[in-house]
């Protein structure tokens, strides 16, 4: 099965940049930069070292090469306290790859929703009063630019590494950057859904829309997408609204749509949770099998929702991959081979669909949760 790595899509492009060679950010400059107030991979990873950490997660765990006098100190400050399990497996697949790698660690975590911004605020300033207590502190922003300013003050803090996750975009304003960033290219899973859309559904579409909260994750996952099925399709949007990232958010939403808005047979969810919202509130109307719904991020709950035949379609990504990645930068950190790191790390991305057999949903399952395991997770 060909996954597509948003890594490709960017080395498309790499070879129009400028090459700075300064040393400073960006290292190359790609077509749309001073429209942005944010570097993208390609203009901040030093060539190869993308590819080679995916590599190496993609291999067999070689065990650290050191010793520790204790276990290493983690904090997380995520929105882990949402419907979405992206956050869990995240966690499960780093601790498990560091039980591979041979490294002991204790953990810290800071949960929130994603909408409780003033919250994750609150965490970060405690765990950068208290940065002795830790060695690594991994932040998954509720939203990047309301959070860039905390960010950056946990970057600033010399008692510990921070790592960023659910992130691909390096704001430019932070000084210093943080020591890495993990994600999956929202924009390449974007263009990803947009042509299979387009494969299965054809042109002249119409099509409504939960969107999140008004920033770069939504404007890659949302906008990124009604931008290429309108433009290469001739789709219509009849009607876009702001769920939040939220269960509630989805449900409200797919219900005025399917009250007010009856000519749009599709539906797309910028998340897992307005996902699931969104299909409780087909079931309970009795439409699931009148619309094509859409999600985001090939969860467990999504991939179920599949198999029932509530969810149509969902951007996957190979889910493990950041959290594996995050244990194999902290080796790399521990054994002094930091500066061997990308700055920023990105996970692989297709597209898991009703029209696939069993066999190639728990082929690309396997694959994605090798790490966290296969199947809605218990929390």
């Amino acid at each position: 099965m060909k996954l597509l790595t948003a890594t490709a899509l960017l080395a498309s492009v790499a070879t129009t940049g400028a090459v700075l060679a300064d040393g400073h950010l960006p290292l190359q400059e790609l077509p749309g930069i001073a429209d942005r107030d944010h570097w993208i991979p390609g203009e901040v990873n030093a060539e190869g070292k993308l590819e080679a950490l995916q590599a190496v997660v993609g291999s067999e765990a070689v065990a650290f090469s050191g010793t520790l006098d204790a276990p290493v100190q983690i904090a997380l400050i995520y929105p882990s306290a949402d419907t979405s399990d992206f956050w869990a497996r995240n966690y499960l697949a780093m601790t498990k790859r560091l039980d591979e790698l041979g490294i002991g660690y204790e953990t810290t975590e800071f949960a929130s929703r994603q909408i409780e911004h003033s919250l994750q605020s609150t965490y970060a300033s405690q765990v950068d009063q208290d940065a002795d207590l830790y060695d690594y502190v991994i932040f998954g922003p509720s939203e990047l630019a309301i959070q860039g300013d905390n960010i950056e003050k946990l970057a600033k803090n010399d008692g510990f590494s921070t790592y960023v996750w659910a992130f691909h975009t390096p704001l430019k304003f932070l000084d210093p950057q943080p020591a890495a960033w993990f994600d999956f290219s929202s924009a390449a899973g974007a263009l990803t859904m947009c042509d299979y859309m387009l494969s299965r559904l054809g042109n002249d579409v119409t099509m409504a829309m939960n969107r999140g909260i008004p920033g770069i994750t939504d404007n890659q996952r949302s906008g990124d997408f009604k931008a290429c099925v309108e433009e290469k399709g001739n789709w219509t949007t009849v009607y876009e609204h702001y769920g939040e990232y939220q269960t509630e958010g989805g449900f409200e939403g797919t219900s005025l749509i399917l009250q007010s808005y009856p000519e749009a047979k599709i539906i797309h969810n910028a998340n897992t949770a307005m996902a699931m919202g969104s299909v409780e509130a087909q079931v309970s109307m009795g439409k699931e099998k009148e619309i094509f719904s859409t999600g985001w991020g090939g969860t467990g709950l999504e991939l179920e929702a599949i198999r029932r035949g509530e969810l149509d379609a969902t951007p996957m990504r190979m889910g493990d991959d950041v959290g594996a990645a995050t244990a194999e930068a902290i080796k790399a950190d521990l054994e002094g081979r930091a500066d061997e790191l990308p700055l920023v790390f990105l996970g692989r991305i297709t597209v898991a669909h009703d029209q696939m057999s069993a066999d190639e949903l728990n082929a690309l399952e396997q694959e994605a949760f090798r790490f966290s395991g296969v199947g809605a997770l218990t929390r």
